[in-house]
């Protein structure tokens, strides 16, 4: 490896140490209470060395985003075309549980985490990550719209319906609120899957 591969990888390295300082900050501490001074603290660097590769901390958030929401996407395209349409729209569900589940802290950051997203100056472009990955969601209901299901709604009533139902899963999940099940955690990710399936069967039941 020559000089140049090598410093860059160098330079990719801390990038991605610094990212995950933040985050680790802004899920504890929150989004205003975290500095600069706070990141490179925990990185044991100066705060000079976190500007070299970031503007400021909302340039850190962003860059947060678009990680996790990259992921995110990637997972909910992973689905093989030649399902139907509505066993695709169960595997998609399946796979945003799965996504959350096995991600909790990048799913915290995307939708629960309390951050100023008004305030960032590229609060645009992180919603437009965000709509990839519900325009999946949306190109796949009309799919099923043309077949019959969820065929009395407008598309986005429909996937927002059904992003809502998934979101509320994963998010009572987060916030312990399946500990009164008892369950193990290989044991909360199948009840929640269960409980997918069941609003899902309500959908199929709908068929007109």
């Amino acid at each position: 490896m020559g000089v140049a591969d090598r410093k860059e990888r160098e330079k990719e390295e801390m990038k991605v140490k610094i990212l995950e300082a933040a985050k680790k900050l802004f899920l504890g501490k929150g989004f205003e209470k975290t500095s600069i001074r706070n990141i490179a603290d925990a990185i044991e660097y100066s705060p000079g060395t976190i500007y070299l590769y970031f503007k400021d901390k909302n340039e850190l958030l962003f860059n947060l985003h678009v990680e996790a929401f990259n992921g995110l996407t990637k997972e909910l395209s992973n689905i093989d075309p030649e399902l139907s349409p509505i066993d695709a729209l169960e595997v998609m569900g399946e796979q945003y549980i799965k996504f959350a589940f096995e991600n909790p802290e990048l799913y915290e950051l995307m939708f629960v985490m309390e951050a100023p997203m008004e305030s960032l100056e590229c609060k645009e472009e992180v919603w437009d990550d965000g709509m990839k990955a519900f325009d999946l969601l949306r190109f796949l209901v009309d799919r099923c719209q043309k077949d019959g299901y969820l065929a009395t709604y407008e598309v986005d009533d429909a996937s927002l319906m059904i992003w809502s139902f998934v979101h509320g899963l994963v998010t009572l999940k987060s916030r312990k609120r399946l500990d009164m099940f008892c369950d193990s955690e290989e044991d909360s990710l199948t009840r929640m899957m269960r409980s997918f399936n069941v609003f899902l069967n309500q959908i199929k039941c709908g068929k007109s």
